[in-house]
């Protein structure tokens, strides 16, 4: 968006599912539209920035290509099946749709004399190779220091600010009264809880909570032999 504003474009953005830090990074010149049919409408360019849900699979369909203006550009650089790939190729033949570009090559599309197509390469490039790798370091770091999960496989996405105090982590089955169990043998320690979050994901949990004095080998255990659960962790 940003680097489109640069060019002299006016950019029109969709997104109801920002972020705060993402919304700082982007200029205050982007205009915000009421929702993705409100955007396709205006725009003559369209990049497109989603993963590939089941939400997401064909939101561009040949409903919304007959919405869109005449000679209108697509460009997409994020997953395959976003857009319908016999639609836009009926809307190219017909000329509402001007270009296709995608780096997603298919032999309905590679051909086509209105379709650009690149190599699907975006995760090889050396920078996001280098990007990877810091981001790996910096996760691995925040889960030993702080506890906090980040792009898991199988663990919830857990995160906390740390605010200078004691800290435990504690891994368990996603069943009923778990938080109550660990609470109350916190409180029997004498220790007060000054943040908590918990989260789930599928049968497991992951429990962060800071307390305000140092944690004694006798309440980790204490918590460590309750039932469900799995590993606790003094941070």
């Amino acid at each position: 968006a940003n680097a489109a504003q640069a060019l002299g474009m006016k950019v029109v953005g969709y997104d109801p599912d920002i972020t705060v830090q993402s919304a700082w990074q982007m200029s205050s010149d982007v205009e915000q539209a009421g929702g993705i049919d409100d955007l396709l409408s205006q725009v003559d360019f369209v990049t497109f920035h989603v993963p590939l849900v089941d939400a997401t699979r064909h939101m561009i369909n040949a409903e919304r290509l007959r919405s869109m203006k005449d000679n209108v550009v697509l460009l997409n650089f994020s997953r395959n099946g976003i857009i319908d790939d016999v639609a836009v190729v009926e809307a190219l033949d017909e000329g509402k749709v001007y270009a296709y570009v995608c780096d997603f090559p298919s032999n309905l599309l590679k051909d086509h004399p209105r379709v650009v197509t690149l190599p699907h390469l975006g995760a090889s490039t050396k920078e996001a190779e280098d990007n990877c790798a810091i981001m790996v370091a910096d996760e691995i770091r925040d889960y030993l220091e702080n506890g906090n999960v980040r792009n898991s496989v199988n663990f919830p996405k857990v995160y906390m600010k740390r605010n200078g105090g004691h800290r435990l982590a504690v891994v368990n089955e996603n069943v009923p009264n778990m938080l109550g169990q660990i609470s109350t043998t916190l409180a029997d320690s004498g220790l007060n809880i000054i943040d908590m979050i918990n989260k789930s994901r599928g049968e497991l949990a992951y429990t962060l909570v800071d307390v305000g004095s140092e944690v004694c080998q006798e309440c980790v255990e204490r918590i460590s032999a309750t039932e469900g659960v799995l590993g606790v962790r003094v941070l």
